[in-house]
């Protein structure tokens, strides 16, 4: 189960550092008008908007994962072990009752005179 945890943790890094360049590498709301003049991406890879959509479809997937692998991080954080402890696998001996004694007659002490009752 601890295999589990650190993949989880290692795939929430990786997620997490491309979260933070993808989102730095988008364009903010006040791009779009320089891109109106000419200087937009009209001619890049993904075409006049697709570079957009690409890295914002991209981003939310990212995040997806990075919030996936946080749940199950704190899922597998919160599971508690059940410690069988120290007496696990032992027997409690058995003692079979015994009756109860009879009661003892008080002992006459032989030096001292009986006393009629």
């Amino acid at each position: 189960m601890e295999w589990l945890k650190t993949l989880l943790i290692v795939l929430q890094v990786i997620s997490a550092l491309a979260v933070i360049l993808l989102v730095l590498l988008q364009q903010g709301k006040g791009a779009d008008m320089g891109a109106a003049f000419g200087s937009g991406a009209s001619g890049s890879l993904f075409g006049a908007s697709g570079s957009a959509n690409f890295l914002s479809h991209t981003t939310a997937v990212f995040a997806g994962i990075f919030f996936i692998c946080t749940l199950g991080i704190t899922w597998l954080g919160n599971k508690k072990e059940v410690s069988p402890g120290v007496l696990s696998g032992t027997v409690a001996p058995v003692v079979a009752p015994t009756a109860p004694a009879a009661p003892v007659a008080p002992v006459q002490d032989p030096t001292k005179p009986a006393v009629p009752k």
